[in-house]
């Protein structure tokens, strides 16, 4: 018998390869052109012009729901700024971080500083007020006279990271240029969600979205020439069914638009039909990656969830349809095992809604006479899923 390990080795040797460049399919990927957002690629590059005329940008929030280019333009356009600048004497610095990526917000800032050439003398991974740790960003900026811009990817979430001093932190980051002698701070934020203003202080609204650009959702034949882009540059000629092609932008077309799905499903169908040897991606292959990315997803979400949407699902865990004010008094007891500061209860209740429209955990109001009226909740998925989910979180390991 064919070892199944040699039997796969030569199949991948001899057999032939639709896909010639994987890395077009990957999300991070910058095209040469991206279609469909000229208006919002010149608009962005508008805002952030006074940067090479040796003058700080205003702030600049950056709307839209996942997969409608929001990313891709932005660093697309501080790419080309970057260029610009290394032929310029005047000190800018390009800084782009995500907030998802750190389940700390003293993490976020810390990768703010080491981009801004901190090292770990000067600003330590542990052991600082979030306070002081900003402080030595504006020094570092202030000393070197830069000019520097702050690019925060989903930044809905840093406000969620420590509810108050995530809302201090963007208060301080909208004040920096008055505490800074010599260069300057501009923040560009990129969030997924369209009411994010509404959950600010009302001291950092004005100054935060001093300009505002919204990503509108891609439509059916958009997606597709989109994917026809990637395809061509990706694949063998010939090796994609047209009715594929298709079936891939419908199916994103109807999760709002998302072209980073379509990418997704064309890459996964694409390896599957390399597995099977076959000539050609067909309407099954995108059937079977729809499928197979749907199982993942969950999976991806829950892990993608900020460090306190985690300790309210694991507070949910504890009890079988636990009230809020239950889940509550259960997530404040998880806030002290893992050493961090509880949201407010009325964060949490926020929070529950939230997680709730996601699919993830299912509310049921109940009547309770005299007493009026609560809310209970309970897990639309099984707690394993969220034990495998979770696994990886150095920080939620006593409590896994």
């Amino acid at each position: 018998m064919t070892d199944p390990i040699d039997r796969l080795l030569d199949a991948a040797e001899s057999g032939k390869s639709i896909i010639k460049n994987r890395d077009i399919l990957h999300f991070t990927h910058i095209p040469n052109t991206i279609l469909h957002r000229n208006s919002e690629q010149e608009q962005i590059t508008q805002s952030l012009l006074p940067i090479l005329k040796q003058s700080r940008p205003s702030n600049l929030l950056v709307y839209g729901k996942p997969g409608t280019g929001k990313t891709l333009v932005v660093k697309k356009v501080i790419s080309k700024i970057q260029k610009r600048v290394e032929e310029s004497n005047f000190p800018i610095k390009l800084i782009y971080s995500n907030s998802k990526d750190e389940t700390t917000l003293y993490g976020l800032l810390v990768s703010l500083g080491r981009q801004l050439s901190l090292d770990e003398k000067e600003l330590p991974t542990t052991g600082l007020a979030t306070s002081e740790v900003f402080k030595r960003l504006l020094n570092k900026i202030d000393e070197g006279k830069l000019n520097a811009i702050f690019v925060i990817d989903e930044i809905d979430y840093l406000a969620q990271l420590i509810s108050k001093t995530g809302k201090d932190i963007l208060y301080q980051f909208t004040r920096a240029n008055e505490r800074l002698k010599q260069g300057s701070l501009t923040l560009v934020g990129i969030s997924n969600d369209l009411t994010f203003k509404e959950k600010l202080d009302p001291r950092v609204i004005s100054s935060l979205g001093e300009e505002e650009i919204v990503f509108t959702n891609y439509n059916k034949d958009q997606i597709q020439k989109i994917l026809e882009e990637r395809i061509n540059e990706a694949f063998i000629e010939n090796s994609v069914d047209e009715s594929a092609l298709s079936l891939c932008a419908a199916l994103a077309a109807q999760e709002h638009g998302d072209a980073r799905r379509a990418i997704d499903l064309i890459r996964v169908a694409g390896e599957i039909a390399e597995r099977e040897q076959a000539e050609m991606v067909t309407d099954k292959h995108v059937r079977l990656a729809s499928q197979k990315i749907e199982e993942n997803k969950e999976e991806t979400s829950l892990k993608s969830f900020p460090l306190h949407e985690k300790l309210v699902l694991l507070a949910i865990m504890k009890a079988n349809g636990p009230s809020t004010g239950e889940i509550y008094s259960s997530y404040k007891n998880l806030c002290k095992v893992v050493g961090r500061d509880e949201l407010t209860q009325r964060r949490v209740t926020q929070m529950l809604s939230e997680i709730e429209l996601s699919g993830i955990i299912i509310g049921r109001l109940i009547h309770q006479g005299i007493h009026g009226r609560t809310k209970k909740y309970k897990l639309s998925i099984t707690t394993e899923m969220v034990k495998k989910s979770f696994k990886d979180d150095l920080t939620l390991q006593d409590i896994i």
